[in-house]
């Protein structure tokens, strides 16, 4: 079983997760005590920007799930407590008839903004973020 798991491995963290958990298993097994102190500390090694910008992109794909469960019937009541938090800073109420029109505008605003979200975090990746930030602003250096 382990073979299978190893085989399908895509990168070493992986590789490493797959053989940790084996080891800790056959220890379990054997009844053997291991120290685990500093194995788990909670610190990840994915930057804390990324972790942002794909927190966000998962908060506007859930709500794009249940937008799109609403406009097709869904009225369950926390469906129904999503969208109405959703819309609550505007004049949109859920009984107009124009709601599917609404629902779906609001539903490509948060298409565009996970896809401007995912190309300013593929520039970060790619480490473009000095002339990200420096195009378009030579008119406020001073003039000599």
């Amino acid at each position: 079983m382990l073979v299978t798991y190893l085989k399908a491995s895509r990168d070493v963290c992986e590789t490493d997760s797959i053989i940790f958990g084996a080891v800790l298993a056959v220890c379990r097994i054997i009844e053997a005590k291991v120290s685990t102190a500093g194995c788990a500390t909670g610190q990840s090694n994915i930057p804390a920007w990324r972790r942002r910008i794909e927190e966000r992109i998962a908060k506007a794909r859930a709500l794009i799930g249940r937008l799109i469960c609403f406009r097709s019937g869904n009225n369950r009541p926390r469906i129904v407590h999503t969208v109405r938090m959703a819309f609550a800073m505007t004049n949109v109420s859920l009984s107009q008839p124009d709601i599917t029109q609404k629902l779906t505008e609001c539903i490509d605003d948060l298409k565009q903004r996970i896809a401007a979200w995912g190309q300013f975090q593929e520039a970060l990746n790619q480490k473009s973020l000095p002339s990200l930030f420096t195009t378009g602003i030579t008119h406020l250096v001073p003039k000599d």
